[in-house]
């Protein structure tokens, strides 16, 4: 059975204005329930973690200036949210989710988190809506309880997962790799294992060309026990926050190449949504439900 994480705390209220699309968390559920893509036996509701695990990535006095809500007020700007206790514990959640998932993945194959694809979270602080790194705390996790070696982190939303390649740059156990925008935020960008920085406007064919080769070929080299994939949906033509050229179609096959690329070689993977900044909320929401519906369609 596909599983996927979701909580009500994952719809955060913020400011009228804001520009980040909160209400996509609470819409993506009900309209997979809509139209049947799945049931309500899919989704399971994360808890907070222990602390250890979020420990394992981040830094002491990062997390409980966070807890504590006694993060300086510059740091704070930096995560572009109002902090809160409620933010911060929406925050952990979604890590959970994230680890509860993985286990889910090794179990089924896949599982999903609504939320997560929070990579701009470095070890000592956060930025650009993201606390907490989801997918490295998933991966220590994973590692700590001994149930998996070598990680695989394939990060395609539109920006680079700076706060990824930080967390693991000395790291030879998960190799990181983002295919992201040259011309767009982080403006200064860190060093992952493997960078693939695209032009503006690249199309659909060029950036799954580029996909379609190293792809493969990057899991062959690496050998990983276990793929986190990282769905930014913001690679599409109409996202505010995006400058690349593709299309709707184009996104959902790049999912589904990499979604079938870990089926066909029985590598398990675990899928945090990302970013997705379009003006009208149904281009987002049509988006990362296709993410939904090739998982369902591919692996059951």
């Amino acid at each position: 059975m596909l599983k996927i994480a979701y909580h009500p705390i994952y719809k955060h209220p913020l400011p009228e204005g804001h520009r980040f699309p909160m209400e996509k968390y609470e819409l993506l559920p009900q309209q997979l329930l809509y139209e049947g893509t799945c049931h309500s036996s899919n989704f399971f509701e994360p808890k907070k973690p222990n602390d250890k695990h979020i420990l394992a990535v981040h830094t002491p006095e990062y997390y409980y200036d966070l807890v504590n809500i006694t993060l300086d007020q510059r740091a704070a700007r930096k995560i572009g949210f109002p902090l809160s206790e409620v933010l911060v514990e929406r925050e952990v959640i979604i890590a959970d989710g994230t680890l509860k998932a993985s286990e889910y993945a090794l179990k089924y194959g896949v599982a999903m988190n609504i939320a997560g694809g929070t990579h701009h979270a470095y070890t000592n602080r956060g930025e650009a809506f993201c606390l907490l790194n989801d997918q490295a705390i998933g991966s220590r996790y994973l590692q700590s309880k001994g149930l998996v070696k070598k990680i695989l982190i394939v990060d395609l939303d539109v920006h680079q997962g700076n706060g990824t390649a930080e967390i693991f740059q000395n790291d030879d156990s998960v190799f990181t790799f983002s295919m992201h925008g040259k011309g767009n935020y982080p403006f200064k960008k860190e060093q992952s294992d493997l960078d693939i920085a695209l032009d503006n406007d690249a199309d659909d064919s060029t950036y799954l060309d580029i996909l379609k080769q190293t792809l493969p070929r990057l899991i062959e080299d690496q050998e990983p026990d276990f793929i986190y994939y990282l769905s930014g949906v913001d690679v599409i033509a109409t996202d505010k926050l995006g400058k690349l050229g593709m299309s709707i179609g184009g996104c959902k096959e790049r999912d589904r190449f990499v979604l079938q690329s870990c089926k066909d070689l029985n590598i398990p993977v675990m899928c945090s949504m990302g970013g997705g900044y379009s003006p009208d909320i149904k281009t987002i929401v049509e988006a990362h439900a296709n993410t939904f519906r090739l998982a369902q369609d591919i692996f059951f």
